[in-house]
């Protein structure tokens, strides 16, 4: 990864030329200088020295009057999967970072790369050609923070023919070391993984787990390097109690075995006959992904680890606990490889919702996702902040969109096959949807026989049309009515009053623009629309999940904005009414 291509070369430049400048910045070379026209190639001895040549000269260094650009040569046979980005603010954050690299794809690794620069810089490999391929072009010359990335290929020994290798996701696998005392990026965390492994453990196992004054669980956390949380006082006189275990996928692993190991052993002392199966705690809106299409991916960990697993009904979930339980019967060292695969698909589930909640998440105003209940960080026993936070849809009509927000309705178009998912065997999927959200969620008749689409009409306040829709576009996923490397893209129509759709238009087109710049949404008002009785006419938004959400806000936003002017206006005509009258004549 040593030999470098310098660009935009002047044709009076000369071998003599490149050594002048190499030596002037004391940059070292291995090799001869190859000058074509246009361009040319050299050696450097080692990778830093590369780096230095990359970082001191490209866009910097000017030849008969080209600034030269540097960076490494790439053969195109070697040009596969693997990027570099350079000129990285020095003060962004790690998850930034991954959420703005996983718009382009499932990456697999993302490594920090020691330089002397004040930025910093990332090797980067995707799990397809053509996702690298979108992320060149997309963060190539493109702007953060005032910094202009750089982004170019590196050799990619490794390179085989296009296809996502097992486990290919919107996600994060490994990640080099960070660069230790520099401004870059700061130390990512490599103790524990986001998600928690959550068991159950039946109630009468408890003080065997824990140990005489606790001597037990120490142990269990020091060996596996887990943080380990007990629910005893949850659910008092249940017969199972969760425990919570944070720490790396490992250390989980590790950590779930040696419990069950005791609790086997508890079981022979106490001559215990019933089976102790493996119970997980997952979060509702991973478990789908878990199953897969028909029950696939449930079945293969079955086969592949010689385990029975069973998921706990939807009727059982409620608002206050979200969770499934995921019932493992098997060998220890069976429910032990169980543990792992069930675990490594639900925090792929997370990692992929969390890089893409990441991106906007911050530009949907006074969005409070704890209150979501979409992410398991509020899942009960998950820490003692749970006892602030109150329960989705228990506000009494408030919101964490701030106030008491009004009732909106929206039409979301689906495809018209997956209607039958939406619905649920005796209607079960769309009356959970509607408890869960706290949404009115109803499928339209068809328009005709041959209709491929069908609207389905959402109406709640904001809270419970992104818990509504979130959950829409999750499904339409799991149910592989889009293609694994296929973005789930809706149609919504939201009503306007029609003397408003101006606003929304803007002048020339501005507003529109501009909301479609900001949010990646398509955004139309269709032209020369009747308005309906109610003086209404549609926008139509067209988008992923978040730009769909995104979008509908800040069209709200500009509807808010509209009524307030209004009712200024209707308070100032008022005013004049009461001006020539004469005043009350005060009582005495």
């Amino acid at each position: 990864m040593n030999k470098l291509y310098i660009g935009n070369v002047s044709a009076e430049a000369s071998e003599e030329d490149f050594e002048t400048i190499f030596e002037q910045w004391k940059i070292p070379h291995s090799g001869p200088f190859l000058v074509k026209t246009g361009y040319a190639f050299v050696d450097c001895p080692d990778e830093k020295a590369a780096m230095k040549a990359i970082d001191v000269l490209s866009g910097k260094v000017e030849l008969h009057g080209k600034v030269l650009e540097v960076e490494h040569s790439v053969p195109k046979r070697q040009r596969s999967c693997k990027l570099q980005i350079r000129n990285i603010p020095p003060h962004m954050q790690w998850e930034v970072l991954d959420g703005m690299l996983a718009q382009y794809g499932a990456v697999q690794s993302c490594e920090q790369v020691n330089t002397d620069t004040e930025t910093a810089v990332v090797n980067v490999r995707y799990a397809t050609k053509d996702q690298a391929r979108l992320a060149m072009e997309k963060l190539n010359g493109s702007m953060m923070e005032n910094y202009t990335l750089k982004v170019s290929y590196i050799p990619d020994e490794t390179a085989t023919p296009e296809g996502p290798p097992a486990g290919g996701r919107r996600g994060f696998n490994a990640r080099g070391p960070p660069r230790s005392g520099s401004p870059g990026l700061g130390a990512r965390p490599k103790v524990q993984s986001d998600i928690p492994l959550r068991m159950l453990v039946p109630t009468q196992f408890v003080g065997a787990i824990i140990g005489k004054e606790g001597a037990t669980i120490r142990n269990i956390t020091k060996q596996t390097h887990s943080k380990i949380d007990i629910h005893r006082k949850e659910n008092a006189g249940a017969a199972e109690k969760p425990i919570t275990i944070h720490s790396t996928p490992d250390g989980c692993s590790n950590a779930c075995k040696t419990i069950m190991d005791i609790m086997q052993k508890e079981a022979l002392d106490t001559k215990f006959t019933e089976e102790i199966p493996l119970k997980i705690l997952a979060h509702n809106s991973f478990v789908g992904r878990l199953i897969g299409k028909e029950g696939r991916n449930l079945k293969k960990i079955e086969q592949e680890t010689g385990t029975k697993i069973t998921i706990s009904p939807l009727q059982d979930l409620t608002l206050y606990n979200p969770e499934r339980t995921i019932t493992v019967k098997g060998s220890i060292e069976a429910c032990a490889k169980a543990e792992e695969e069930v675990m490594k698909k639900i925090r792929e589930s997370y990692e992929s919702d969390m890089a893409a909640m990441n991106l906007q998440s911050n530009l949907i105003p006074g969005l409070n996702l704890n209150a979501l209940g979409l992410f398991p960080t509020t899942a009960p026993g998950m820490g003692p902040s749970m006892s602030s936070i109150t329960p989705p849809g228990a506000h009494g009509g408030s919101s964490s969109f701030g106030g008491h927000p009004e009732s909106e309705t929206v039409h979301l178009f689906i495809p018209a096959l997956a209607v039958g998912a939406i619905i649920g065997k005796q209607g079960q999927h769309i009356k959970q949807l509607s408890h869960f959200a706290g949404a009115s969620i109803k499928i339209a008749p068809a328009e005709g026989m041959d209709a491929k689409q069908r609207m389905v009409i959402i109406v709640g306040p904001p809270e419970a049309q992104f818990k509504a829709q979130c959950r829409i576009f999750g499904k339409l996923k799991e149910e592989n009515f889009f293609g694994p490397k296929e973005e789930v893209k809706l149609e919504a129509h939201i009503k306007v009053p029609a003397f408003a759709a101006g606003r929304v238009i803007g002048k020339g087109g501005k507003t529109v623009n501009e909301l479609q710049n900001l949010t990646c949404a398509e955004v139309v008002v269709p032209r020369d629309q009747t308005p309906d009785e109610n003086d209404q006419v549609i926008v139509k938004i067209s988008g992923h999940f978040f730009a769909c959400q995104l979008a509908q806000r800040k069209i709200q936003e500009i509807l808010a904005q509209v009524r307030r002017q209004q009712q200024q206006q209707q308070q100032q005509q008022l005013k004049p009414t009461s001006g020539p009258q004469a005043p009350m004549p005060r009582r005495k």
